[in-house]
């Protein structure tokens, strides 16, 4: 499994371990401003790493409404499955409410600088959005 979150000048990418238990960062794409290039990066990483499902990290408001980020991310899963599905990976969105914010949080309390932060947030977020997606279809105990 694999996870991107889509930013303004990154898009974090996180994958899971081969038993679908535990997320982790994967890497950061830099914006090129050419979204072709940009999403030929993600088709790579996702297929490099071997997953198999891609969730798109969809960001809703807080009151769950969808509004003009949520309207590109939902435009760039169906861009990303187009390219994706010849390949056998199933991409889905899902909400990626404060992912960000608990991404920031945790490495500031890892004791990461500003700067530093910034270069890893959007894969950190990547990450918390994957792990939320992998424990919600954990069976309950």
């Amino acid at each position: 499994m694999a996870a991107v979150d889509l930013g303004s000048r990154r898009i974090g990418v996180a994958v899971s371990d081969g038993t679908g238990t535990l997320a982790s960062p994967r890497c950061t794409v830099e914006r090129s401003g050419d979204p072709d290039a940009d999403r030929a990066s993600v088709v790579a990483a996702v297929l490099e790493a071997g997953a198999g499902h891609l969730v798109v990290g969809l960001p809703l408001s807080l009151d769950g409404r969808r509004r003009r980020a949520a309207v590109a991310a939902e435009e760039e899963a169906t861009a990303l499955r187009a390219l994706l599905a010849p390949e056998g990976v199933d991409v889905e969105t899902f909400d990626e409410r404060l992912t960000t914010v608990s991404a920031e949080r945790a490495l500031a309390a890892a004791g990461r600088s500003g700067r530093t932060r910034r270069r890893v947030v959007d894969q950190a977020a990547a990450a918390v959005l994957l792990q939320t997606w992998l424990d919600a279809r954990r069976p309950a105990r």
